[in-house]
């Protein structure tokens, strides 16, 4: 027997703007909203005038509670650690590695995805950098993307490999960016010492988002644009780790004026998101995580970061200036939209029941999936 939850007395906020109102789920999907009289149901959550938005999608994440999805870990304790802080759907991110250690990865991922709903599949970040723009990958990992590799990949998937991220100026790198687009592959542009021109050539070969705009690419000149204007021209997503370390909020803000509806708030966490400060490894480098910054052992260099969506969302609204709609459009719709799913991120009738309910810190105090409560009630 299914059960139908209500949640009551609701802020919504979803792509669709801003209301005051009931939401209704019913096997695992919204079945319902309004500002009338409430519906019948079997539980009900009363949120007494707090917002409640849908979940928070990832589609850049490479793990938390001290484990890598590289690993052959159990990653149970990172999944629960960020659906904790409101993520309830995610890409699974990988760093550079030789090919056969991607395929153990990529198979052990696949096999979660089929598990789990909650899990959206893999993104590969990497090997196919460039290594002027390297940041926290090994550069003896770093490789171009030839036809044997990105087939031993495709297969290794097994249909849960996402999105990779590439540079667009490596050999071969359009033709394996047509071989993961027929895949079914999303493209991504990123760790790339491309100008504007390479780029945007890329996004109009079809590659969609923009991996941690404004890091490890070209910046902005008034006469050598780079990739976060060519991404912008396009059309593409650009990601944004608005962690108050990778993007100054004045930046960000200024990103999600350029490109309206098109900014995707990701994390970009390594294994020391939830656990304090001190030495770590990300794929076998070293980094230390000091007052919240994760940085290559003895560099300046970033190396990820130990953010969690619900703090993103705080930085984007009460730091860089974003109006709430629109910031909660970045870490649902818009990240759902990039991978194919207008099923998630929404609390039109037939999406999937992802809910959250914030505090006044913008911190989740219920959170939904699939319409399974995964915390206590209030």
């Amino acid at each position: 027997m299914t059960e139908r939850l209500l949640i009551r007395g609701a802020d919504l906020v979803d792509h669709d703007g801003r209301r005051r109102g009931w939401l209704l789920l019913e096997s695992g999907a919204v079945i319902g909203s309004g500002d009338g009289p409430e519906p019948a149901a079997d539980r009900v959550i009363d949120a007494a005038g707090r917002v409640v938005t849908p979940g928070f999608v990832d589609l850049h994440n490479h793990g938390g509670a001290g484990i890598a999805f590289d690993d052959e870990a159990d990653p149970t304790a990172a999944l629960a650690f960020h659906r904790s802080h409101g993520t309830t759907r995610q890409l699974l991110s990988l760093v550079s590695a030789p090919i056969d250690a991607l395929e153990r990865s990529l198979s052990r991922i696949a096999a979660l995805t089929r598990a789990d709903p909650l899990v959206l599949g893999a993104h590969l970040e990497g090997p196919f950098l460039a290594d002027a723009r390297r940041g926290a990958h090994d550069p003896a990992s770093l490789r171009n993307p030839d036809p044997d590799a990105v087939s031993r990949l495709l297969a290794a998937g097994d249909g849960a490999l996402r999105m990779v991220t590439l540079a667009p100026e490596r050999d071969g790198s359009a033709q394996a960016q047509e071989r993961l687009q027929q895949g079914g592959v999303a493209v991504a542009v990123g760790h790339t010492d491309a100008g504007y021109d390479d780029a945007r050539a890329a996004f109009d070969r079809g590659a969609t988002i923009l991996t941690h705009a404004f890091n490890a690419m070209r910046q902005i000149e008034h006469r050598a644009p780079g990739p976060v204007i060519a991404a912008v021209d396009a059309g593409a997503v650009l990601e944004l780790i608005l962690d108050g370390i990778h993007v100054h909020p004045s930046v960000a803000g200024a990103a999600f004026r350029m490109a309206p509806g098109r900014l995707a708030l990701v994390t970009d966490a390594m294994s020391a998101a939830g656990r304090p400060d001190g030495p770590y490894t990300l794929g076998g480098l070293d980094v230390v995580v000091a007052h919240g910054s994760a940085r290559l052992a003895g560099t300046s260099t970033l190396a990820g970061s130990v953010l969690t969506q619900d703090v993103a969302l705080r930085q984007a609204i009460e730091h860089a200036g974003v109006d709430p709609v629109h910031a909660v459009t970045a870490l649902t719709a818009t990240p759902a939209r990039a991978l194919g799913r207008p099923d998630l991120g929404s609390f039109r009738t037939g999406a999937r029941a992802d809910v959250l309910v914030l505090a006044d810190d913008w911190s989740p105090t219920v959170v939904i999936a699939e319409g399974r409560v995964l915390t206590p009630f209030p």
